[in-house]
């Protein structure tokens, strides 16, 4: 089978490596010449891995667009609604969307499902599928074990998904019918991530970042909730677990971001540095905003949304998470 690859980035390109190794075809597009050339002469353009010598990459969009009418979108969320108009230009028959990337719109607070829905001509549209779950991109590139979900609307087309990434020998994929829970628990978890390095990074110990990941699990089944999903899918793979791996490791840019705040980093130096997208800080953004319209109680992602506009300092932001009420433990 075909993929088009939307993004050779970290997570894209790593993907590309587990379709070939499963036995598919994959052309990637990037923007970026360097990330097309480093591919095309078998290199990671993030790690320090080589890749299959089937694996190829281009910067013409057309052709990865004519290439196979299954499109992997590994794009920042906040860019994916873009993409999609340009794709609709040049779309000929009706396809299949893969998003992979873990975010939710800045200003709508849309998921990426609701804009294929908007931005694609249901005459192109064949179905949409989110593979999400706990998972380093730097991991799954050396092949270690992993576990990801497939969550659709059409759970055929979910099963087919599922079969086409598992692979024996490193990774594992479940199905879920949960849609809106999956896309939620992905994007939502990133900005506890960048909370849970906030605390790293103000040196405030493990107790500190255990109770974050706690609370941070009670703030995502809130929105899970009010975006229409299942509680019982934030305590799955697509939420707890991807909690766990992305807020407290190095590995996770969204945690390291957060560490240098913690460290006294400014933003604007915090995205200089860093080459990848830190979905964490913008989806900080759109829960603040979902917060006012539905008026949920998210007291971590309020104050962390203080921060970040330079309302509170660091210190004071943990004293008045300290001095809040104090109130049972439920969920």
């Amino acid at each position: 089978m075909k993929f088009s690859i939307i993004g050779g980035g970290a997570w894209g390109t790593t993907l590309g490596q587990l379709l070939t190794d499963n036995g598919h075809e994959v052309l990637i597009y990037d923007i970026k010449d360097m990330h097309v050339e480093k591919i095309n002469h078998h290199l990671h353009p993030f790690f320090d891995t080589t890749l299959p010598q089937s694996m190829r990459a281009t910067s013409d969009f057309k052709e990865v667009i004519d290439f196979s009418s299954t499109y992997l979108l590994s794009v920042p969320t906040k860019v994916v609604r873009d993409v999609l108009k340009k794709m609709n230009t040049y779309l000929s028959q009706p396809s299949t969307f893969i998003n992979v990337s873990k975010g939710i719109e800045p200003l709508t607070s849309k998921r990426v499902s609701e804009i294929v829905n908007e931005e694609i001509n249901p005459k192109y549209f064949k179905g949409f599928v989110v593979l999400t779950g706990p998972s380093h991109a730097e991991e799954v590139i050396l092949r270690k074990l992993t576990l990801l979900v497939t969550a659709s609307d059409d759970q055929q087309l979910a099963s087919d998904m599922q079969h086409i990434f598992s692979n024996d020998a490193y990774l594992r994929v479940y199905t879920s019918n949960d849609l809106t829970g999956c896309e939620v628990g992905g994007a939502v978890k990133n900005a506890i991530a960048v909370i849970s390095g906030a605390c790293t990074g103000l040196g405030l110990g493990e107790n500190a970042r255990a109770a974050v990941i706690t609370r941070g699990i009670v703030e995502i089944v809130r929105i899970v909730e009010v975006m229409g999903g299942k509680k019982e899918t934030a305590f799955g793979l697509t939420g707890v677990g991807d909690l766990i791996v992305t807020a407290s490791s190095e590995n996770s840019r969204n945690f390291s971001a957060g560490k240098k705040l913690g460290q006294g980093f400014s933003i604007d130096q915090i995205y200089k540095e860093q080459k990848q997208t830190i979905e964490g800080i913008r989806t900080i953004e759109a829960m603040h905003d979902l917060a006012f319209k539905h008026k949920i109680e998210l007291p971590m992602i309020e104050i962390a949304y203080k921060i970040i506009h330079n309302q509170v300092s660091m210190e004071d932001a943990v004293t008045q998470l300290l001095s809040r009420d104090l109130k049972s433990e439920d969920f």
